[in-house]
């Protein structure tokens, strides 16, 4: 999958993930967006990368041997690339 599906894989998850959670529309997703910034807690978090596991068959955060949290909805759509299968 390029960067681009990929990025456009994610923020659709996001973007369910955070209707159902936030209960309201989610904010425009960009390269720099701050993660925390978009309203999304931790458990909307887990929710989303649980989600994304289930879609792509891969948790970065578990098979990646290097301890990271993306900061911008940038890094986090790269460290899902970086650490595909």
């Amino acid at each position: 999958m390029n960067r681009d599906d990929l990025e456009s894989m994610i923020a659709e998850h996001f973007a369910t993930v955070y209707r159902e959670m936030v209960e309201s529309e989610p904010p425009k997703l960009n390269p720099e967006t701050v993660l925390l910034d978009t309203g999304l807690d931790s458990l909307g978090f887990t929710v989303l990368i649980s989600s994304l596991e289930d879609a792509l068959g891969y948790d970065p955060f578990q098979i990646s041997e290097d301890a990271y949290y993306p900061v911008t909805f940038g890094e986090f759509v790269d460290f899902y690339k970086k650490n595909a299968p």
